[in-house]
């Protein structure tokens, strides 16, 4: 499980719900977050404020033209993958037609 980051903004938000109400799990609950790590949050804040989160990595940007090709390729594969799938489901209908037919033409080879 990936640790969860929160933002600065956040953080003081939630300390500061928790010092109002004066009931941190309630808030911590409302908020998603554990007891202890909003409890953490107020230690924090009152011995020096809540250090900034880190830096998340920069997200890729692409152009318009790499996005628009991006997207084609996501529909051609789309298109494939849902080709592929009424294919699987032709052949899983025709082996059930072909056994069902063997089963007929010959009875001795009836399991069940």
């Amino acid at each position: 499980m990936e640790r969860r980051k929160f933002s600065k903004q956040f953080k003081e938000q939630v300390v500061r719900e928790c010092l109002e109400t004066g009931n941190v799990s309630i808030v911590a609950r409302k908020h998603d977050v554990g007891a202890n790590v909003a409890s953490r949050w107020i230690r924090q804040q009152r011995e020096g404020g809540i250090r900034p989160s880190k830096p998340h990595a920069p997200a890729s940007v692409f152009t318009a033209d790499e996005y628009k090709q991006l997207l084609s390729e996501k529909n051609e594969l789309h298109d494939e993958n849902n080709q592929l799938k009424r294919t699987l489901g032709e052949q899983t209908l025709e082996v059930a037609i072909l056994r069902d037919l063997l089963k007929k033409a010959n009875p001795h080879l009836r399991t069940k």
